[in-house]
């Protein structure tokens, strides 16, 4: 797999992770840019992955628990890459203190989600004009509390 880094990064001084976004989202998905940009990203942690030093992937934490923005650039995919992002953000989000975490999956990558654990908990609705469902996922701690 290569030398693969997952650092979290400054919004404003890593220009990397617009451009995965943009790459990801309103080049290849055809996601209007005034959809993709938001007001969340000042005060999201944004995580960049690396391989082999080169940029290929991005995710952002809110402070409600919510990941969002999970993209990968096409040389990464299909190399279990996603799942050791998500996992960095999950394990971030843990210890801060977070005990559960939502996000809105394209339907197309609801298993990749169900693999790390999370659950649907919508019915499938459109964002963008791509079809989505909401999921969520608890810590085994809080799990066995419900």
């Amino acid at each position: 797999m290569g030398d693969v880094q997952i650092r979290i990064a400054d919004w404003n001084a890593t220009p990397a992770l617009r451009s995965i976004r943009q790459t990801v989202f309103i080049d290849e998905q055809q996601v209007p840019p005034e959809l993709e940009w938001d007001a969340e990203d000042v005060g999201a942690t944004h995580f960049l992955m690396t391989l082999e030093q080169q940029p290929v992937g991005t995710a952002r934490l809110l402070a409600n628990g919510r990941i969002g923005r999970v993209a990968l650039l096409v040389p990464a995919r299909g190399k279990g890459l996603g799942h050791v992002l998500m996992r960095a953000v999950m394990a971030h989000a843990q210890q801060t203190g977070m005990t559960c975490l939502t996000l809105s999956a394209q339907t197309h990558a609801l298993e990749f989600y169900r693999q790390l654990g999370f659950e649907t908990c919508s019915d499938t609705y459109l964002d963008a004009g791509i079809p989505h469902q909401d999921m969520y996922w608890k810590t085994a701690d809080t799990q066995a509390d419900n």
